[in-house]
């Protein structure tokens, strides 16, 4: 009867305002009905309108967290988020090779939705060589994919390009989100290692209540996994929960709000799938 519950974990850094990092990492969890565990990387004095101060915790005391999952629970999927600097990096990286915590799910988390920088230089090499290599699912915005790729993506050809160089970089499987700019629809592009890569199309929705969207979709994507469901399904399933917590809005602060991981995924919230635009 030990450890039959499905179990995933987040790794992390705090939002003391609720709506992004590991917050959003487990109310996504919970909304999805799956346990989460959570590793504490860095504890951040944020809220909607912007970050104030990050302190990051000390590698050994994140390894100790890691360790105490790894010697307990039943991680069966688990998601980096903000990782701040390149020590933490490498101490993930390692923690990840030691324990086995399932199918990993890399959010490279760089600039807050305020632009405040969240990885520094050092840091997103140690991703680009030591995690990337270790990630079954990297799910980059375009600013994020350019600044991994040293690309400039504007285009469907530069996207795809993108994809097979974070490819290159030994990542397994890639989803490029393309939420950023005013286009009034989205196209999220996925590129998998069985050869399947195909475009999520859904409409965009007018507000500024979307901090911790890609907190949220990679969360989404990881408790699926963890509740059993096949990659391609889990990152479909996953872009409908996040298009529904933005769609069905709270009222919270003066910023960028949080979405509302509470709301319940319907039709409306689906997206297209194509195999070519």
């Amino acid at each position: 009867m030990v450890n039959e519950t499905p179990q995933v974990m987040t790794i992390a850094g705090t939002d003391s305002s609720g709506g992004a990092g590991m917050t959003a990492d487990l109310n996504t969890f919970a909304a999805h009905g799956i346990y989460g565990a959570n590793v504490v990387v860095s504890i951040t004095a944020q809220n909607t309108q912007g970050v104030r101060q990050v302190q990051m915790i000390t590698p050994d005391m994140v390894m100790a967290q890691l360790k105490a999952v790894a010697d307990d629970l039943a991680i069966r999927a688990v998601k980096t988020g903000m990782l701040g600097d390149a020590d933490t990096v490498h101490t993930v990286a390692k923690a990840l090779q030691q324990f086995d915590f399932g199918p990993l799910i890399l959010d490279p988390v760089m600039v807050a939705k305020g632009g405040a920088q969240l990885l520094s230089d050092a840091a997103v090499e140690a991703v680009r060589t030591a995690l990337m290599p270790l990630a079954t699912l990297i799910t980059p915005n375009i600013p994020e994919a350019e600044v991994l790729t040293g690309m400039t993506i504007q285009t469907p050809d530069e996207i795809m390009a993108a994809a097979d160089k974070l490819h290159a970089f030994g990542t397994q499987n890639i989803l490029i989100k393309g939420g950023h700019g005013d286009a009034p629809v989205v196209m999220d592009y996925v590129r998998l290692t069985s050869g399947d890569h195909f475009w999520m199309k859904t409409t965009r929705f007018d507000t500024q209540r979307t901090h911790g969207t890609g907190d949220t979709i990679s969360a989404a994507i990881t408790a699926q996994l963890g509740l059993g469901l096949d990659l391609k399904s889990a990152i479909i399933a996953g872009k409908a929960y996040v298009d529904a917590t933005i769609r069905d809005g709270i009222l919270v602060g003066h910023g960028y709000g949080p979405l509302n991981h509470l709301a319940v995924v319907t039709a409306q919230n689906q997206p297209e799938v194509y195999d070519d635009i």
